[in-house]
């Protein structure tokens, strides 16, 4: 006679529960950290061997990697773009990965120039230079965002995937080389570039997680900077994150993110 299959469905349960030991870690997170340089940590110091990459130890990834026993595949590099990811970076992506996190958009925007010609140009220069990167961040971006984003989806379909956005660089107060006028221009296209992001991220039905109030109070000129200001004698780590902003901004937003 023939069991219920009730029977053989409490039965199959039980023989999987019997198989788990009780109390049994978690299987470690397959991490993959892609991006660009505030997703290295250039800025942060500690680079070791990652030669023009600038991969910190002290970035967000490899710090939650470490607090999570997780194995990481550290692939974020300064300087990329939405091209590196999806041409150098996109490989350490595959079926067995868990986890993604990604910071890419900034240089394609042009954010490297855009600093240059604001410290170094008048109020004109640069509010005409942010102006031209705005038009870009608007026109152009949003589809080299979705690449990336669907690569990644069509190599991990199974992986959690959280883009964490960009800080605003300065408050409302004095910084002696950035007045007032370049200020709001800067910040004003961070905030919309963050915006942009994260609605791009929405339509991919992935998780965006904005720093910007994670480093409020810690920008550019305050006293507790967790941004590096203007290093004439190291220009590559200016308007980066530092070690602090790193490990209690960045780290913290994706920390509360995943648990």
């Amino acid at each position: 006679m023939r069991k219920p299959i009730l029977s053989l469905l409490l039965g199959s349960l039980t023989t999987l529960a019997l198989a788990v030991p009780a109390g049994a870690a978690p299987l470690a997170e397959n991490y993959v950290a892609l991006g660009d340089s505030y997703a290295s940590g250039t800025g942060a110091g500690s680079y070791g061997s990652s030669g023009s990459c600038l991969r910190s130890a002290n970035a967000y990834a490899p710090l939650w990697a470490a607090a999570h026993g997780a194995t990481l595949n550290f692939a974020a590099c300064s300087g990329a773009t939405t091209a590196d990811v999806l041409n150098s970076q996109i490989s350490a992506v595959n079926a067995s990965t868990t986890l993604v996190t990604v910071s890419i958009g900034g240089n394609d925007a042009g954010f490297s120039d855009v600093v240059v010609t604001c410290t170094l140009g008048s109020d004109s220069d640069c509010v005409n230079r942010v102006n031209q990167s705005r038009t870009f961040a608007q026109t152009t971006l949003p589809g080299r965002l979705d690449a990336v984003y669907a690569a990644i989806k069509a190599r991990a379909p199974a992986a959690r995937v959280i883009v964490l956005g960009y800080p605003r660089l300065f408050t409302a107060s004095s910084c002696w080389w950035f007045s007032t006028t370049k200020r709001n221009a800067v910040n004003g296209a961070a905030n919309e570039l963050s915006d942009l992001t994260a609605a791009r991220v929405d339509t991919a039905g992935l998780v965006y997680e904005d720093v910007r109030d994670n480093f409020a109070g810690h920008e550019v000129c305050t006293s507790s900077a967790w941004i590096n200001g203007i290093n004439f004698g190291n220009l590559v780590e200016s308007y980066h994150p530092n070690a602090t902003g790193h490990s209690r901004a960045y780290l913290a937003a994706l920390t509360g993110r995943t648990g």
